[in-house]
């Protein structure tokens, strides 16, 4: 049993978390506190699973402009906690927070070891990026 909800969380919790994921091999060292100090203030969207105990078995971070795109910077669940759908259920809800998805283009840099998760959430790989896109799109030119 597990809870997603919209939640600021502290450094020091983030930090004790990365240590049970896989995200926390893609940090650089150097001023690393304080930079994830500002990733966490200033995340457009950020994301929470908790188990029943209150404990952080999940976590998405993103940036977005609520109306045409969502970057996914940060997305894991608790190595102990993984293949529950936790990670599927985090994406759905910033995908719903940031717009839904006939409005939102989300991309994100993959970790090679997650392209097979995102691909089965319908996302396709591009040279770099992920990109999932089910937005309505009529181009046109702003004059």
């Amino acid at each position: 049993m597990h809870t997603i909800q919209s939640e600021r969380i502290t450094p020091e919790e983030y930090i004790s978390f990365l240590k049970r994921t896989d995200l926390g091999s893609q940090y650089p060292r150097e001023r690393f506190e304080e930079r994830i100090e500002k990733l966490l203030t200033n995340a457009a969207i950020s994301l929470t699973a908790r188990d029943g105990s209150g404990l952080l078995i999940g976590v998405l971070l993103g940036i977005t402009d609520f109306a045409y795109w969502l970057f996914v910077t940060d997305l894991g669940v608790d190595r102990n906690c993984a293949r529950q759908g936790i990670g599927t259920e985090l994406m759905k809800a910033a995908l719903e927070e940031a717009g839904g998805e006939k409005d939102i283009i989300v991309y994100l840099t993959a970790n090679s070891d997650a392209v097979t998760f995102y691909k089965k959430l319908g996302m396709v790989q591009a040279d770099d990026v992920m990109v999932l896109n089910h937005a309505d799109w009529t181009s046109f030119t702003v004059k």
